[in-house]
C-alpha cells in the first residue's frame, strides 16, 4: 500500500507555504506534507500522511550542533541551507560541522565529541555509516544530549528522533518508475547502478530497493557499481562499465553518477540510447532535466529534512510533543512536471554559499 501510494504522489506538487504572519521581518513559519511511520524507527512499518506543522520560536537558545558527512556536493548544500534557515528563524544556535568524506568517520566522531564537549544540548547526525557511530550515540546520550538522526540514517535505537526518509523506498521508487517503460515480456534493457559509497546506510537500502523496484520487469541490472560521490571517481566507474557492457541503455544511480554521465553520454553519441536517472535531487539534476539530459530523479525534500530536524531537536528539548519518526513524501521529478514544484523545499538558492553558524 504504501508503494502504490507513493506512486501516486510522484507527480504531485507538496507546496510550502506561510503558515504564520511575519512579524518584524521574520520569515514566516511552514508547513509540509510527511509520511510518520507507525512504529519509530521501523522503516518497514505502515506509514500515514500528515501535515507537519513547527513551533513558532523556540523558547530560549538553544546550542544545537549538527555533523554531516562532508559540504562537497549540492545535496548536503540543501541540507545546510534547511538547518540554518529553521534555527534562524527558530532563534537557536547551530553549529554545522563536516568530517570531510565518507571515508572520515573518525573525524565524524571525534567532531561530534567536541560538539557535546563545547555545552551542544542536542546533536543532528548526518551519519557517514549506519552502524559505525552507535558506541558514540550511546555514550553522547547518557550525558543527557538529545540525538536526532537524519538523512543517512542510524541503525541505533539510543537516537530521539528520525528526520528522514526511507531510501529503500526511494531506490524502489524510481526502480518502479524505470520498470513501468519496460514491463516483463518486453526486450530486455540493460542498466549500470552506481548510488555511491559501499557502506553507507543510506546506500545498501537504496540499492536493496532499486533492485526491487525492477524486479519482474525487462530491466536487467548488469553492473552495481559502488564509489565515493567525487565526479572524478563516478567517471571511471562509467566509462568502465560502458566498456564493458555496451548495451546499456540506462545509467542510474546518485547524482552525481548522473552528471557525470552526461558529458560521457553525449561524447560517445549515445544521447538518445542511453537514459540517466538518479534517486535524488539536486541542482545538476534540475538542469539535466529541463535540458532532457536526465530522464528523471527521486526528491526526499533535502532542505525540509534539515528544517525539520531542527524543529524536533527544539521540541525535544521543550519537552513538547514531536513526531518521532517522519519524512517528506517521496516525488519523482521529470520534464512533465519539473516546472510545478517548489523548488525552495527541494534545494538551496543558486547564491547560496555554505554557513556552517548562525549568530
Amino acid at each position: 500500500m504504501h508503494s502504490r501510494r507513493v506512486g501516486a504522489l510522484a507527480g504531485a506538487v507538496i507546496s510550502l507555504s506561510a503558515l504564520i504572519s511575519s512579524a518584524h521581518g521574520e520569515e514566516p513559519a511552514w508547513k509540509y506534507k510527511v509520511d510518520v511511520w507507525s512504529v519509530p524507527f521501523d522503516t518497514k512499518s505502515a506509514t500515514r500522511q500528515m501535515e507537519y506543522v513547527p513551533l513558532a520560536k523556540a523558547d530560549k537558545k538553544y546550542d544545537i550542533c549538527a555533523s554531516f558527512p562532508h559540504m562537497k556536493d549540492s545535496y548536503w548544500l540543501a541540507a545546510d541551507y534547511g538547518m540554518i534557515q529553521e534555527a534562524r528563524r527558530q532563534g537557536v544556535k547551530l553549529q554545522i560541522v563536516e568530517a570531510g568524506g565518507y571515508t572520515e568517520l573518525n573525524r565524524q566522531i571525534s567532531q561530534i565529541e567536541d560538539c557535546v564537549s563545547a555545552g551542544a544540548q542536542a546533536v543532528i547526525i548526518g551519519a557517514i555509516t549506519s552502524d559505525g557511530l552507535n558506541n558514540l550515540i550511546a555514550d553522547v546520550k547518557k550525558k543527557g544530549v538529545k540525538v536526532v538522526d537524519t538523512i543517512n540514517g542510524v541503525s541505533s535505537k539510543d537516537i530521539d528522533a528520525k528526520s528522514i526518509i526511507s531510501w529503500e523506498l526511494v531506490g524502489k521508487t524510481i526502480g518502479q518508475f524505470l520498470a513501468a517503460k519496460h514491463p516483463k515480456g518486453g526486450p530486455t534493457v540493460e542498466v549500470g547502478w552506481f548510488p555511491g559509497p559501499a557502506g553507507a546506510g543510506f546506500v545498501e537500502d537504496a540499492t536493496r530497493g532499486f533492485q526491487a523496484g525492477v524486479k519482474d520487469s525487462a530491466v536487467k541490472v548488469v553492473e552495481v557499481k559502488y564509489g565515493d560521490t567525487g565526479k572524478e571517481v563516478q567517471t571511471k566507474l562509467i566509462e568502465d562499465t560502458l566498456q564493458a557492457h555496451p548495451e546499456i541503455k540506462y545509467i542510474a544511480g546518485s547524482a552525481v553518477a548522473a552528471e557525470a554521465a552526461i558529458p560521457i553520454v553525449r561524447a560517445r553519441g549515445l544521447d538518445s540510447n542511453v537514459g540517466i536517472l538518479s534517486y535524488y535531487f539536486t541542482p545538476g539534476m534540475r538542469q539535466g532535466i529541463e535540458r532532457g539530459q536526465v530522464l528523471a530523479a527521486a526528491s526526499d525534500s533535502t532542505v525540509m529534512q534539515g528544517r525539520m530536524a531542527v524543529d524536533q531537536a527544539v521540541r525535544i528539548l521543550e519537552g513538547k510533543d514531536f513526531m518521532k519518526h517522519i519524512g517528506p513524501s517521496i516525488l519523482v521529478i521529470t520534464k512533465d512536471n519539473i516546472g510545478s514544484q517548489e523548488m525552495t523545499a527541494l534545494l538551496a538558492p543558486d547564491n547560496f554559499s555554505p554557513v556552517f553558524q548562525t549568530q
